[in-house]
């Protein structure tokens, strides 16, 4: 009896220094005569080497920072655009909605009034559909076409009518979608735009609200570095540029030409 009442005494012991036993864990002892101390004063001390870390865990340790950073610069960038059209990369995109030929089956008859416009536009119909005969007698077609008119009046249909008629492809933008808060973001759309044109060619541009960006030079703020003069810049070159032939015309719409620049 008095045995088992040592023994079960002695385990209970046992338990009480285990649960209550303090316990310490450092990295590497400040002080030298630490470790020696602690022995001298019945504390039990252990000792193990420091478990290294694999070549996989380092390499990710080292750049999951980097990698952090450049997934927020994508996600705002992508936020930015919209979330598509080419995500984070697409500021020299175009955003021009090219319309095929077999989908656009406006055509003249669509159109009511407007006859003189129509009549004046008919050359450009001609030689969408046929630019060799024009091309053999020395003829050169206006490589753009200004439509005048107040909102509402129909410039849009025409210029769709004018397509529709010459069975072609009708890329539409508005000016407003080249200029951007990013300085050259213009200039770039533009030249990718006119880049889809001439591989989609023969085709017709259409700018739909022009003075956004065709307002006459020298009146903004920023002088020549002004984004607006920038673009416009690069659209004139770009239809300066036109190689004799190419069959793709711009036709813009506006219902303010006094702001218009000259050129």
């Amino acid at each position: 009896m008095n045995n088992n009442m040592f023994a079960k005494a002695a385990i209970w012991m046992v338990i009480a220094l285990v649960l209550f036993t303090v316990r310490y864990t450092l990295t590497s002892p400040g002080d030298a005569w630490m470790v020696s101390d602690l022995m001298k004063s019945g504390v039990q001390v252990f000792g193990k080497p420091e478990e290294e870390q694999s070549l996989l865990t380092t390499i990710f340790v080292s750049w999951f920072p980097m990698l952090l950073l450049i997934g927020v610069w994508i996600f705002f960038m992508r936020q930015m655009q919209g979330g598509g059209r080419g995500g984070a990369f697409s500021f020299g995109k175009s955003r021009a909605r090219m319309l095929d030929e077999s989908n656009n089956s406006i055509t003249f008859v669509d159109v009511a009034g407007c006859d003189e416009a129509k009549e004046e536009v008919q050359e450009l119909v001609e030689f969408l559909r046929d630019p060799s005969k024009f091309q053999k007698l020395g003829g050169r077609i206006p490589r753009g076409v200004l439509l005048v008119g107040s909102p509402g009046t129909g410039k849009t249909l025409l210029a769709k009518a004018i397509a529709g008629e010459a069975k072609v492809p009708f890329f539409s933008i508005s000016g407003s979608d080249f200029v951007e808060m990013f300085v050259g973001v213009g200039a770039a759309r533009v030249r990718d735009m006119f880049e889809q044109a001439k591989k989609h060619a023969p085709c017709i541009i259409f700018i739909d609200e022009i003075d956004a960006v065709g307002r006459q030079r020298g009146a903004g703020l920023g002088g020549g570095n002004d984004e607006r003069e920038q673009t416009l810049n690069q659209m004139l070159v770009e239809m300066d540029g036109f190689e004799t032939g190419m069959g793709v015309i711009v036709i813009a719409a506006t219902n303010r030409p006094d702001v218009l620049d000259p050129a």
